[in-house]
């Protein structure tokens, strides 16, 4: 049997992708080049690891919190359900917006709020910290969003972070869902081994969830 190829959910980077603004923006320096006469091509980059789809660590809004690379790998891997939310712009998603149950421990929403990666929208929408609680409550580990925060961009109070530190939960911004159909699914999301870092660029993907793997951690 073929196997049917992983869904991509992470957007590419290069120079165009647009971080925060005021962040460290992404850039590559290449020190050697085949194409240029060398005998191997070698590079450099230099980016705030808050770039394109990534993860945050507690540490990056709680002090003294561990950073991603001491947070357990399974967060990242596992069943999954994709949804698309209907919510104005600039609104935080309610319990009430969720389209259907939660299914599985790790949530992805799309809100279709950043639909172009290389502009950075400032009404992108984001979570409340009811939902946060309320996803809690169904044990979701992780949740993932199609934007560049799971708070506002003007929240200097981080509420919906401090949230998820409370409950010891995941998390998964910047996110490319608008190809994907809503339903069930196998994460694989990965943070780097960054130590005491406080996010991860992941290559976020999807697969086919095994038929005995629905509402497994």
């Amino acid at each position: 049997m073929t196997a049917r190829p992983l869904i991509d959910i992470s957007p590419p980077i290069d120079a165009a992708i647009a971080v925060w603004p005021g962040d460290v923006p992404f850039r590559r320096e290449v020190a050697c080049d085949l194409d240029a006469g060398a005998h191997m091509t070698l590079s450099a980059i230099t980016s705030t690891l808050h770039l394109g789809a990534h993860a945050d660590a507690p540490n990056h809004y709680v002090r003294g919190a561990p950073g991603i690379g001491e947070r357990p790998l399974d967060l990242y891997y596992g069943p999954c359900q994709v949804m698309r939310v209907q919510v104005a712009p600039h609104a935080r998603i309610q319990p009430a917006d969720l389209p259907e149950p939660v299914r599985a421990p790790r949530l992805l929403l799309h809100t279709g709020s950043q639909p172009d990666a290389n502009a950075f929208p400032t009404d992108f929408a984001s979570l409340s910290p009811a939902l946060v609680e309320h996803l809690a409550a169904a044990d979701v580990v992780l949740v993932g969003i199609d934007t560049p925060s799971v708070d506002p961009f003007d929240d200097k109070l981080l509420e919906s972070h401090h949230a998820l530190a409370r409950h010891g939960m995941a998390n998964l911004e910047g996110l490319r869902l608008g190809h994907v159909e809503p339903g069930l699914y196998l994460l694989i999301a990965l943070p780097l081994a960054l130590r005491g870092a406080d996010a991860s660029p992941v290559r976020a993907a999807l697969a086919p969830l095994p038929p005995t793997a629905g509402g497994s951690p």
